[in-house]
């Protein structure tokens, strides 16, 4: 099987589904997870492999109470 290339290659070989909306299921939690972190970059991919909506409207939206290793500059 001939691999698509690029998102073009794929809609021309497929069709694409605009109307296609995708359900929360029981099993369709929020995360605490910070945006752009590896974990939440995880989740996000684990929800679209899933068919879920990619934003739970319980999802972390901020960084309050985050922690994080601040690293000194390099002069």
């Amino acid at each position: 099987m001939e691999k698509c290339k690029n998102v073009f290659e794929a809609i021309l070989k497929y069709g694409h589904d605009e109307d296609y909306l995708p359900q929360p299921t029981p099993d369709f939690c929020p995360t605490d997870a910070a945006a752009g972190s590896p974990e939440k970059i995880d989740i996000l991919r684990s929800r679209v492999d899933l068919g879920l909506p990619l934003w739970h409207d319980n999802d972390r939206y901020d960084y309050n109470g985050l922690t994080g290793a601040i690293r000194p500059r390099e002069s």
